[in-house]
């Protein structure tokens, strides 16, 4: 028995260490921001990653499967979010990260998560107090990442939901709503001014706001200076319910900006996701379940071929899909058990998905990256009861981005395609 643990314990520590000392090969030639990024990019591995420190606790505690599973986990590429600090803390923050993906020559994915009034002040809020603070730290941000290779996700959710989207009536005359995009805007300019940053501005999900509505925020908040938008940030919505969501969102900007004069600045002409899920030629959201299921969305298909056709795809924005939850798919609660199932909200037993990577195979889909730290809380959530215990668990669920150790396990014994060791940092 103790010489097994002192070979696993030997594997763990080896693995780990790779994490952090192994040297990459290169990551491809550098490609100008509104380039795809090449097949062969190698996405940075941060060695404090949540899943390191938990196979360390793990192989301590004895659990030694549970300390193998996390190390698997450690080897794999997350996006790095930014999302406190002073304009100077984020300059060296930045500037370390930068360093560091030089040295393995790996591209680091970052997320900037400060935008003013952020989840409408719920689970997740915080940010700048006011949109010159905000400004400030983007531009201190944007400057630390100079000249090297990076990947930026703009503001999750900051566009799909704004300030006019949120309870309680808090944007009456549209000026929050206004400064949002006009924020965002700043923010995509100053990421996309930087000669090898491929910018995405989150949109969203396949399940969220219908093709037409985020297709004009899109492009009120600046996507033209982006390299195109990311989908499913902390969500678990299928890869390709997102992808083929994003081909509809990337023709809908298409033809309302480059199509037939009469289309022009009509987003809200095109059909959405929704538009399948009812009955034909009724554009109102239709039955969640028939929604989930793309085999049903053939309607909005038969409207982009009728109406948009087939746009030189070299003209289409395209897109990142964050997979680091979505290997199940979206949970189902049970019939009738909850008047609020918060689906989105720490939802049991899924799985971690597609693996990061560059090489998509699809002609709009930059890449597939691990976008939400995978092991991190959705906030506490209740299902529609009084609380405090999520019912799911009979526990109160970690505060949002709380590291949450059973969620870790579990997304990475459910991932589809089984969880290994990445091959890129072993060899």
């Amino acid at each position: 028995m103790h010489r097994r643990r002192r070979l696993l314990a030997s594997a763990l520590a080896a693995a780990l260490l790779a994490v952090a000392a192994t040297p990459a090969s290169a990551a491809g030639p550098v490609a100008p921001a509104r380039r795809v990024l090449p097949a062969d990019t190698r996405f940075y591995v941060d060695p404090a990653a949540g899943g390191a420190g938990q196979a360390l606790a793990d192989l301590r505690a004895g659990d030694f499967a549970d300390a193998v599973r996390m190390a698997k986990l450690a080897t794999w590429p997350q996006a790095i979010w930014i999302d406190s600090g002073t304009p100077a803390e984020i300059g060296t923050r930045v500037r370390k990260i930068m360093a560091a993906a030089r040295s393995t020559r790996t591209v680091p994915v970052l997320v900037s998560y400060f935008i003013p009034g952020r989840d409408c002040s719920l689970y997740s809020a915080g940010g700048a107090q006011t949109s010159a603070e905000y400004r400030a730290w983007i531009a201190a941000f944007a400057a630390a990442i100079g000249d090297g290779r990076a990947v930026v996700v703009v503001e999750p959710d900051g566009l799909s939901l704004l300030p006019k989207d949120c309870a309680g009536g808090i944007d009456p005359t549209g000026e929050l709503t206004a400064q949002r995009l006009a924020d965002l805007k700043a923010a995509v300019g100053l990421f996309g001014a930087r000669p090898n940053t491929s910018v995405y501005l989150d949109a969203g999900n396949s399940g969220w706001q219908p093709v037409g509505v985020i297709a004009e925020r899109l492009l009120q908040a600046g996507v033209d200076q982006a390299r195109g938008f990311a989908l499913n940030v902390s969500n678990y919505w299928r890869t390709e319910q997102n992808t083929r969501y994003a081909t509809w969102v990337a023709e809908c900007v298409w033809w309302s900006t480059r199509g037939p004069d009469w289309a022009r600045g009509h987003t809200d002409w095109c059909a959405s996701q929704y538009y399948s899920a009812a009955a034909p030629n009724d554009g109102q959201p239709g039955n969640a379940v028939v929604y989930e299921d793309p085999a049903t969305w053939h309607w909005t298909d038969a409207w982009f071929d009728q109406n948009v056709g087939a746009p030189p795809l070299d003209e289409l924005t395209h897109h990142v899909v964050d997979t680091s939850r979505n290997g199940i798919g979206p949970w189902t609660a049970p019939a009738g058990r909850y008047t609020d199932a918060e689906t989105w909200c720490n939802p049991p037993q899924r799985g971690i998905g597609a693996r990061p990577t560059a090489d998509t195979g699809l002609p709009l889909t930059d890449a597939f990256l691990w976008i939400k730290t995978i092991g991190e809380s959705d906030g506490s959530c209740k299902r529609g009861t009084p609380g405090p215990a999520d019912p799911e668990y009979g526990t109160v669920d970690p505060a949002a981005g709380a590291w949450w150790p059973d969620m870790a396990h579990w997304l990475a014994d459910n991932a589809a395609p089984a969880l290994t060791f990445n091959p890129d940092l072993l060899r």
